[in-house]
């Protein structure tokens, strides 16, 4: 008998402007690629999405050599992971009953259009009510603050989450830049927010949804969903 090959959606951001600093911003390479490196070896079939399509924004900062690490080396080497990456499929036109898991990798640009991307929003709805697992890492936790459950409730309500935390965008020095503190917005959403120390590995999963503090957690985050699947 054959079974079919597990299929996992991964959703990055499209937004590129660090509010109005005039800087750059956009998903996280680490956290895009260690996830990404996880699902290939394990045999996952990978599909990449972005509201816009097409490449998606990397933040500058992210290809900065302090935070470089195997996977992003292994990246850079990649040819057909950099094909894919460059030629993402339009959120529009994924079809959540083709994928068994969604993962959103983060970096600040989901604050800004995949935190009420309605694409996005309903994607998440219809894999959690069709029991699959949705996981997201970082400032990607904000995807699942404008999703709500079958009975009209916000998806994270009683649930133990974890996100970017306040002490982290602090030190990062754009708490008053970013449109929102992503661990203040999950607990105002009746979430059970949870963390440790500042970029120290943290995942947290309760029933379908998983979630992971910082970049130091993305690896961690997509084994997790492996998992759950």
């Amino acid at each position: 008998m054959t079974t079919h090959k597990k299929r996992i959606l991964m959703v990055l951001t499209s937004h590129s402007d660090l509010g109005n600093t005039g800087e750059k911003t956009g998903f996280w390479i680490e956290e895009f690629a260690a996830p990404y490196y996880v699902f290939l070896d394990a045999g996952i079939e990978i599909t990449l999405a972005s509201p816009l399509g097409g490449q998606p924004p990397i933040d500058p900062n992210s290809e900065l050599e302090n935070f470089q690490t195997e996977a992003t080396r292994r990246f850079d080497n990649d040819e057909s992971a950099q094909q894919q990456l460059a030629s993402t499929h339009t959120l529009n036109d994924i079809k959540a009953d083709d994928f068994d898991a969604v993962f959103y990798p983060g970096g600040h640009g989901p604050l800004w259009d995949l935190v009420d991307d309605k694409n996005s929003i309903a994607l998440i709805e219809t894999l959690l009510s069709n029991n699959k697992p949705v996981a997201a890492v970082c400032h990607a936790g904000a995807v699942l603050l404008n999703a709500k459950d079958t009975a009209g409730q916000p998806i994270v309500k009683n649930k133990a989450v974890t996100g970017f935390s306040n002490t982290e965008e602090e030190a990062v020095a754009l708490t008053d830049i970013v449109p929102f503190l992503l661990e203040d917005e999950l607990k105002k959403q009746g979430g059970d927010y949870q963390k440790v120390s500042d970029w120290a590995s943290f995942v947290i999963q309760d029933g379908l949804i998983i979630t992971g503090q910082n970049p130091a957690s993305s690896e961690s985050t997509a084994e997790k969903l492996l998992l759950a699947l």
